[in-house]
């Protein structure tokens, strides 16, 4: 599994991103907020070159040298150790669950990260409104790296769930104030450059990190994937505080901004973050008297959170940029929902090591930044109009790939590096249909609106995540208690991915307002 909450690896729109930052406040989730970036100088003095003239300042001036390097590469450090951390994890969670007695309760290893995402986004948002990003940044670093040594040292399952959970605390600070920092720190002229690196900090780890978790892994211990990051996390603390301490803080919010706690955003997304908890451990239950109806009020709770949210049509996929939401939790749904448990397939199932069970991991990564580049290039021939024969495309070969994978985990007479290249034909399919259903839900969506869909989108990515993590995890702690093979439980999960990637194709056709 991956997770890729944090700068969507799309290049079509780090256009919009330098543009829409500075509105992250007006996604329905941060509704109540006033963006930082609208209430603290644009240029602050402490990162502005007043020894050269505007011009020759421009020609000069780079993101990696002089005064804005230590912020650049603190920034780019931390986004890639959240990078490393899902990929790397994810690689090595077979074996931790094992060693753990964790294997009846495997989703929650990546569920309860992803669930907490959900909050320390949206918390870390709010704080940055009112302190500016220094001190938030630093209190996700500290909780991220609390995480990682209460999850590297855990001698049980939930004391490793609850360091996952903390780890979650710290991406989605990290992740939610990364453009934050750059929207405030660097002058527009270096902000595209900037979000290009964020992307590649994203992409790199992807690529290796699913490699260097397993070699540790094998050579030492998983524990070791956690102690590496340690002093990584304190780098990059050093690197970017002091440059984010210099900025100016914002100014007092109005005070008819603030509101009644229970309608704040943080409380908002601790209800979304809690009825999803309760509606997965409810289908874990064994007794369906109290299965039913604690999966029921989970869903209810969840879903109401949910609407208030999410654009206003986003439940009914209206046309439009509703259309485009529930395409990224479609996409993402059946993408990380399958991704998440080929590692735990190759190794329970197949026998290979979890080295060998990275290579798929890796794969994907590649192919989807080659789909996702294949896509850009030849996106001009849709601009102005629908995309929905890409993004249709885009979900069939990602479909594709997923029966693929699926054959070569469940299927014995098959190679089980089958399932390697299965998981790089859906790679490509997620790296088509994701760039071209994000760059037409942007273009349709107004310049005063442009952070709530942004915004609105990395939540149903997230939310996708930790559902379908849940679900495949309720999976295999339901065929365990009953006797079950993993085989069983992975059939049934890539059943419901490829269900949710064949209803891609079929919605795909609304992504535009006015289309046929």
């Amino acid at each position: 599994m991956c997770f890729r909450s944090g700068p969507d690896r799309n290049v079509n729109t780090d256009r919009n991103a330098s543009r829409s930052v500075s509105r992250y406040a007006r996604s329905p989730v941060l509704s109540e907020q006033k963006s930082t970036a609208d209430r603290v100088r644009t240029e602050p003095a402490a990162l502005t070159d007043t020894t050269h003239g505007p011009q020759r300042g421009k020609a000069h001036e780079s993101v990696l040298t002089g005064r804005y390097a230590a912020l650049t590469w603190g920034i780019v450090l931390s986004v890639g150790l959240v990078a490393f951390e899902s990929m790397g994890v994810a690689t090595v969670l077979p074996e931790i669950a094992g060693n753990l007695g964790g294997l009846g309760a495997y989703g929650w290893g990546l569920s309860a990260l992803m669930l907490a995402n959900l909050i320390g986004t949206v918390a870390a948002g709010r704080a940055a409104d009112r302190r500016g990003p220094a001190r938030p940044l630093a209190i996700g670093l500290t909780v991220f790296a609390v995480g990682c040594a209460v999850a590297g040292a855990a001698p049980n399952w939930p004391l490793f769930l609850a360091g996952r959970f903390l780890q979650g605390l710290g991406v989605g600070a990290v992740m939610a104030l990364a453009y934050t920092a750059i929207s405030l720190a660097y002058p527009q002229h270096l902000r595209a450059r900037m979000f290009a690196l964020v992307s590649g900090a994203w992409t790199v780890p992807s690529l290796i990190g699913p490699t260097i978790a397993a070699v540790i892994a094998d050579g030492i211990s998983w524990r070791g994937v956690f102690v590496l990051l340690l002093p990584l996390v304190a780098l990059a603390a050093a690197l970017a505080l002091p440059q984010l301490r210099r900025l100016g803080g914002p100014d007092p919010a109005p005070a008819g901004e603030q509101g009644p706690w229970w309608a704040t955003p943080v409380a908002r997304s601790v209800l979304l973050a809690a009825g999803t908890a309760v509606f997965l451990a409810g289908l874990e239950l064994r007794t369906v008297a109290l299965l039913i109806p604690l999966a029921a009020v989970g869903a209810v709770v969840a879903v109401g959170a949910l609407r208030s949210v999410t654009p206003p049509g986003t439940l009914t996929v209206r046309r439009g940029v509703p259309t485009g939401v529930v395409l990224r939790f479609l996409l993402c749904g059946a993408y990380f929902g399958s991704e998440a448990f080929l590692p735990l397939g190759l190794v329970e199932l197949r026998e290979l090591s979890a080295t060998e069970a990275g290579l798929g991991l890796s794969a994907g990564a590649i192919t989807w930044v080659a789909g996702a580049a294949w896509q850009g290039k030849a996106d001009g021939r849709w601009s102005g109009r629908s995309r929905a024969v890409p993004i249709a495309a885009g979900f069939a070969v990602l479909l594709a790939g997923i029966v693929v994978m699926a054959l070569g985990i469940l299927v014995e007479a098959t190679p089980a590096l089958t399932a390697v290249a299965g998981w790089a034909i859906g790679g490509a399919g997620m790296g088509v249909a994701f760039n071209a259903a994000t760059t037409d839900t942007m273009e349709q969506a107004s310049a005063d609106r442009q952070g709530e869909a942004s915004g609105s989108m990395q939540l149903a990515q997230t939310l996708a995540v930790a559902v379908l993590s849940g679900l495949g995890g309720a999976a295999v702690a339901l065929s365990d208690a009953h006797g079950s093979s993993v085989s069983t439980a992975l059939t049934a999960t890539f059943a419901l991915t490829g269900a949710l990637a064949a209803a891609g194709i079929l919605v795909a056709h609304r992504i535009r307002v006015g289309a046929p």
